[in-house]
């Protein structure tokens, strides 16, 4: 199969949409991914990268990846984050067809983590192709902006509304990573499209690199609580500092969080405002570390804001997080406190509840080396059965050959 993915992050941003393009190339289909110059978490365009112009390359050696020119999200305030998002739809309607002349694709992808504005560029070139669109939706819009605090306004929420019906429209298959997302999804979207397909966990590296001297040491002679992600709202860092404060007198145990976001900067001022000496910010992680970080935690930790919204998002870390093996700490409602409980591979309590939390940790960090071991084979034994890039993929192309009536071939 033919496939052109739209996405507006990709390598060397890490998203799990690098995974799913680098699985469908070693499953012998032919795979082009049209995004725009990498500038996130950092909020400037990455080295090796200039802000004007297009660029042609390759990913894992028969990805071409097509990146348009945009403005980088700088420091991730409204204003920043709204003309990151305006600069991609127009440079992806004015460069893409230029840069796609001449080809043709059975399918066009896009990836639907916010914003899903960028669904334009993915829309039109599926209608330039006369190919099959089919979005992935990661996000519930407008419900995500109003729950974030980007936008707040009835009137613009209200409009962006009525733009995802437009562009719900246009598509053929629409894809969503919680099974949660059908019904808001329903609202501006014809049901018979809809199709639950959750995000795979990250392909582990094959050689990954050894863990810096300095992120060694913090994670020594403790019992390491470590929250691998984007710091932002959504993602309720309020209730992990507050458990740290509470568990600031249990000398083994040290909250490490490894990551970077909007949210960081003031984070890194409040936990020193509080002077928790066991809560260590890393700063961005490669991923290549992930694994050997992932190892080294004796707990991980997953939060999400407390919002009807923020309870139909199962957040990726889960997948990757259950790949890893470790106990896994939350506090969040919804899908994602489900799958946890019913995977049995770690404790959850209600989003907010940082009493809740705390007392989850301290339990972990007690646990006998039978209860860990049964907590690691759940864990694991989940993430092979719903989560193994492989078998996602493969789901994804039996459901795109269904909805587009074309029978696989037997090679």
């Amino acid at each position: 199969m033919r496939i052109l993915i739209v996405s507006q992050y990709f390598w060397p941003e890490s998203f799990i949409i690098n995974d799913v393009a680098r699985t469908l190339a070693l499953e012998g289909h032919e795979v082009t991914v049209a995004t725009g110059k990498p500038n996130y978490p950092e909020g400037r365009i990455a080295p090796g990268y200039s802000r004007k112009g297009t660029v042609r390359e390759l990913y894992a050696g028969s990805i071409e990846v097509l990146r348009v020119p945009l403005r980088p999200r700088g420091n991730a305030g409204v204003a920043g984050l709204s003309l990151n998002y305006l600069s991609f739809v127009l440079s992806g309607l004015l460069h893409f067809p230029r840069m796609l002349r001449g080809r043709s694709f059975d399918v066009v992808l896009f990836y639907g983590v916010s914003p899903l504005t960028s669904a334009i560029p993915a829309a039109f070139m599926a209608w330039r192709k006369k190919a099959h669109l089919a979005y992935w939706v990661q996000d519930i819009w407008p419900d995500s902006l109003a729950v974030t605090g980007f936008v707040t306004n009835r009137f613009i929420l209200s409009a962006v509304r009525q733009l995802m019906r437009i562009l719900y429209r246009c598509a053929g298959t629409i894809l969503v990573q919680s099974e949660a997302f059908a019904g808001p999804v329903a609202e501006c979207a014809d049901a018979r499209k809809i199709i639950y397909l959750p995000n795979p966990a990250p392909v582990e590296e094959t050689q990954e690199g050894p863990l810096p001297a300095q992120l060694s040491k913090i994670l020594d002679d403790c019992f390491p609580v470590v929250f691998a992600g984007n710091l932002g709202r959504a993602q309720s860092l309020e209730t992990i500092l507050e458990a740290a404060r509470l568990l600031q007198h249990e000398p083994r145990i040290r909250f490490v969080i490894a990551g970077s976001g909007s949210e960081a900067q003031q984070l890194k001022a409040q936990a020193a405002s509080a002077g928790l000496a066991n809560f260590v910010l890393t700063g961005h992680i490669d991923r290549p570390l992930m694994p050997a970080l992932f190892r080294r935690a004796g707990v991980l930790l997953v939060t999400l804001k407390n919002d009807p919204a923020m309870s139909m998002i199962v957040p990726s870390k889960v997948q990757a997080y259950m790949q890893a093996g470790k106990p896994i700490a939350a506090a969040l409602n919804g899908e994602g406190a489900r799958i946890i409980r019913e995977a049995g591979c770690g404790l959850v309590v209600a989003a907010g509840d940082s009493k809740g939390l705390a007392e989850s940790i301290l339990t972990l960090s007690s646990l006998p080396v039978r209860k860990r071991e049964a907590m690691r084979a759940a864990a694991t034994g989940y993430f092979e059965s719903h989560y193994q890039a492989a078998g996602v993929v493969r789901r994804l192309i039996a459901i795109l050959e269904s909805r587009m009536g074309v029978r696989q071939s037997e090679e």
